[in-house]
């Protein structure tokens, strides 16, 4: 991986993200060329990544074996359609993080012959513990899906589904699940506060929590199960704070809730095909 070529068009957060990940496992600097519009983030990714920078997307992608898409979904068509005979001639992996651009839409705009597939990472690569999802169709060759595995794995766990479609529920889960997790730390501490902590105090036990719960279901087989009846005592504090939950159907609220994320990506992935 550390002398593989790599095309990363978008600076952003979750291009910064990949790059310092890449970097943290041992990618040399300049195997990585970034295509990026803002002048400011050129200058920040050479000065703090110290990688090449240039709003010539057509330089950073020349001989590249693999180019990450991580522009906004409204502007892949922009960046990907003038690339498309350098492409064609280069033949990289195109491995898009653009939510929901389904493959055959990044497939028209790249050209015959170009191997495309999908990653769905989540906010928590920006510190080195996201959750990645990855698709790629029969045609991508093995040496390139393990290539996108190993440029993944450098932000957080890594899974790969089998149906494109299974990436709305990922989105669903993975994608938008860090903010369930965040408001449920919210609603918790100012439940505190109403119960009579200080606020500061509140937040911190919430903050605290959380973390020490995600390192918890980290630990072990991940039976997430056994560990929440470990933690329940019969008769006890948590047994009574669980069965309220499931008295206001906290299950049916987070199924919901997970069917109207995975819904909505699928209808996001209709705009864009007809948008285009």
């Amino acid at each position: 991986m550390s002398d593989l070529d790599l095309a990363i068009l978008g600076g952003g957060n979750m291009g910064r993200a990949l790059i310092s990940g890449l970097l943290r496992s041992g990618t040399r600097a300049e195997h990585i060329r970034v295509g990026e519009s803002a002048a400011a983030a050129r200058e920040s990714l050479a000065r703090e990544l110290g990688v090449a920078a240039t709003a010539d997307n057509s330089a950073a992608l020349a001989g590249a074996a693999v180019l990450v898409l991580a522009v906004k979904p409204q502007d892949a068509a922009a960046v990907l359609e003038p690339l498309a005979p350098q492409l064609q001639r280069e033949r990289p992996l195109v491995l898009s993080v653009a939510a929901g651009v389904r493959c055959a839409q990044l497939s028209a705009w790249c050209g015959a012959g170009v191997a495309v597939m999908r990653a769905m990472p989540n906010r928590p690569a920006l510190l080195g513990a996201g959750a990645t999802g990855l698709y790629a169709p029969e045609q991508v060759a093995p040496g390139q899906r393990a290539a996108a595995e190993r440029i993944a794995r450098a932000v957080g766990e890594v899974v790969w589904v089998p149906r494109e479609a299974d990436l709305d529920v990922v989105t669903a889960l993975s994608g938008s699940g860090p903010a369930y997790f965040l408001l449920l730390a919210q609603l918790m501490a100012e439940s505190a506060v109403e119960l009579g902590l200080p606020a500061a105090v509140a937040r911190r036990l919430a903050v605290a929590t959380l973390y020490g719960s995600g390192l918890l279901a980290q630990s072990g087989d991940r039976d997430l199960q056994r560990l929440r009846a470990e933690i329940t005592s019969k008769d006890g504090t948590t047994q009574a704070a669980l069965e309220a939950l499931a008295a206001a159907d906290f299950r049916g609220a987070v199924a919901g809730a997970l069917a109207a994320a995975a819904r909505r990506s699928r209808e996001l992935a209709i705009g864009e095909t007809r948008g285009s």
